[in-house]
């Protein structure tokens, strides 16, 4: 079957997969993670096809793999010596002679260059080594120039065949960064790589936010002095004023069904939480009382809405009902939570809480139950976002110096950097799978 990525043709077709019953070798919601080993073999560079291209691939995916958490990759310098020479894809009759690179899994392939180089196709297979079988295997054409989407769709499936559930390697995250002194709005793929700075306006840009379809992004900007609310396409193009009231209109977050935008806003000289349509239209005021509210997450079925209040003497995470009402205190540990993340799913929000004077990333049940702390001892963490399926959370670190973006598990588990820049990033946003 023929698809269409970004008006470019595509192609993508079944080769063969085994008519075994499938079997998910991973529980990703098991509260405990084992990671599987993963074997690597070279990749083959076939047609004349320059082996620092193969190289490129095979270093794209075992990090894909890696970044995961779920995966326990073995890559082919790590292999008895008569493995560590072979490439590209085996015949099953083979697989015999694997036994001895300690994986579970063998996912092998090769790259090849056509059209005068112009036509990159990438072919995988997958094998269960212990039960000695073959899972699946498929091809990708394209232009070269998507080598880095192939490969991210080459891991999403290997996701797809070993999990159950597709991955995020063809997401994106948008944070905040610097750029010549000041603080401009960049979106790069999931493993931080592929950066582009989409603002260019030398100002001061927090807060960005993606629309549910994945095409524009909603950010803060002090372009006119004041704290504005954009709104711009993720290629940099088409920036558009949507709320410019005097004071606050910040921490914007998008309605599940995109119509909306909840924004904190400071126009009757506190923070309040607004509602405005997703062109800027009718603002209403959701909350009321003496103190100030900030920082709204929509729950996935657009119904409630999470924000921080410290209208009962310091900042914590408080949920109310789409239109206002209802509200109710979720968050009692601590003196100091903020930036609450609403998870894909509904049974837990991300927050940010002090303590003894320190930063960290808790999750807890959206009915209050299960707190978890996900980060201790290491630096200053702040702004945590869940990535689309909610298995994973980015959030901004300064554990090795400056801000960067990181990412773990929903657990906890293998938290590792996105971003190398020299510091400074943050606020990240995931968002939706790119087809």
């Amino acid at each position: 079957m023929v698809k269409n990525f970004f008006l470019v043709i595509f192609f993508f077709f079944f080769i063969f997969t085994s008519a075994a019953e499938a079997r998910v070798y991973i529980d990703i919601n098991a509260p405990t993670l084992v990671q599987i080993p993963i074997v690597l073999p070279q990749w083959k560079a076939v047609n004349k096809t320059p082996s620092d291209l193969s190289a490129k691939v095979y270093a794209i995916l075992a990090n894909d793999l890696t970044l995961s958490g779920f995966f326990k990759v073995i890559d082919y310098q790590r292999l008895p010596t008569p493995l560590k020479e072979k490439e590209g894809i085996p015949n099953t009759p083979s697989l015999e002679g694997w036994t001895s690179s300690i994986g579970e899994i063998l996912l092998a392939g090769e790259a090849s260059l056509e059209s005068n180089g112009n036509q990159l196709k990438l072919r995988f297979h997958l094998f269960d080594l212990v039960e000695q079988k073959h899972l699946v295997g498929k091809q990708y054409e394209g232009p070269s120039q998507l080598l880095r989407k192939m490969v991210h769709k080459i891991a999403d499936e290997v996701m797809l065949q070993l999990t159950g559930e597709r991955g995020v390697h063809n997401t994106k995250i948008a944070y905040v960064g610097f750029s010549n002194g000041n603080k401009e709005i960049f979106i790069a793929d999931f493993d931080g790589a592929d950066a582009k700075q989409i603002t260019q306006n030398r100002s001061i840009n927090i807060s960005p936010a993606w629309s549910p379809d994945a095409k524009k992004i909603a950010f803060t900007t002090y372009l006119n002095r004041n704290p504005d609310l954009y709104l711009i396409d993720t290629d940099g193009r088409n920036p558009q004023r949507l709320s410019s009231y005097p004071g606050l209109n910040v921490s914007p977050s998008w309605s599940p069904d995109g119509k909306k935008i909840a924004l904190m806003m400071g126009m009757e000289g506190k923070s309040d939480i607004y509602l405005i349509d997703s062109n800027g239209s009718h603002p209403k005021k959701l909350t009321s009382g003496h103190g100030n509210e900030a920082s709204p997450t929509w729950s996935p079925d657009g119904k409630q809405i999470a924000f921080v209040s410290d209208r009962s003497g310091s900042p914590q995470i408080y949920i109310m009902g789409a239109d206002g009402s209802d509200v109710r205190r979720l968050t009692y540990e601590g003196n100091y939570n903020t930036n609450p993340s609403w998870s894909p799913k509904g049974d837990r929000i991300a927050y940010c809480g002090r303590v003894e004077g320190l930063f960290d990333i808790f999750t807890i049940g959206s009915d209050g139950s299960g707190l978890q702390r996900l980060t201790s001892g290491s630096g200053r963490n702040e702004s945590p976002c869940w990535s689309p399926e909610g298995r994973y959370i980015a959030f901004s670190s300064t554990r090795n110096g400056g801000s960067k973006i990181f990412i773990m598990n929903a657990n906890g588990f293998n938290q590792r950097p996105l971003t190398s820049g020299r510091g400074g990033e943050s606020s990240p946003a995931w968002s939706r799978p790119f087809e």
